[in-house]
């Protein structure tokens, strides 16, 4: 099975005053293409940071960052910048939707870094609306739509440009329980039906199960995972 992601003894370290505070320590990790993870663990445990190195937004310290195929950790910022672009699609838990834009011109928003024409634009955005189920709800700004109609826009954003990997952080934090199980249940067919690979960092032990591997880290390290039934 191809893999998706590799960390090999991935170092992360911040300055905190006179201190370093090493927040990732020799974390070695292998995500295959299209698994959905869940990544765990208390607060400050590193979790975060983990999402975000793999993400391209952070940078380790030391050690190898495979993502996509790509060596991440040897790329410029500008090569990072076209690299997330390609590869890498966001989840939110507050949307980060823009009020003024309605749900279709919130999609297009990552196409236009690409060399696409108009036309071009608005069927990708209309495919990824009609993944999410929203197609009727286009022309809706974010004030006009639930929480969980907001998110699922959110998910056809982080779809539109057909990155092989999403990002999730507390995808399901500001919902309530019959809508996040409703965007759950989206994510995981990304999964099985698109071979989307989703790494989403949660505290909800309900959305870490729907998840097929859950990554339980602690003091910047892999405490232990478990496999979904």
């Amino acid at each position: 099975m191809t893999e998706a992601i590799s960390l090999v003894n991935v170092v992360k370290a911040y300055r905190r005053g006179g201190e370093t505070v090493e927040v990732l320590h020799n974390l070695n990790l292998s995500i295959p293409e299209g698994e959905f993870v869940a990544i765990m663990g208390p607060s400050g445990s590193g979790k975060s940071t983990l999402l975000n190195i793999i993400a391209g937004i952070d940078r380790a310290n030391s050690g190898a960052v495979t993502v996509a195929g790509h060596r991440i950790d040897q790329m410029s910022g500008s090569e990072l910048t076209r690299w997330r672009s390609a590869n890498i699609g966001f989840i939110f838990q507050f949307y980060n939707l823009m009020p003024a834009l309605s749900a279709e011109a919130n999609v297009e928003l990552p196409l236009l870094l690409l060399p696409l024409s108009k036309a071009e634009r608005r069927a990708r955005v209309a495919a990824a609306l009609e993944i999410v189920g929203l197609s009727e709800r286009a022309r809706h700004k974010p004030s006009e739509l639930s929480g969980g109609q907001q998110q699922r826009v959110a998910i056809a954003r982080a779809l539109v440009s057909d990155p092989p990997i999403l990002v999730c952080d507390e995808p399901t934090g500001d919902l309530d329980r019959d809508t996040a199980t409703e965007v759950l249940e989206l994510l995981r067919a990304l999964t099985l039906r698109r071979g989307k690979t989703i790494i989403m960092v949660t505290h909800d032990q309900r959305a870490a199960d729907t998840a097929t591997r859950q990554l339980h880290v602690d003091k910047g390290q892999l405490a232990k995972t478990e496999l979904a039934l």
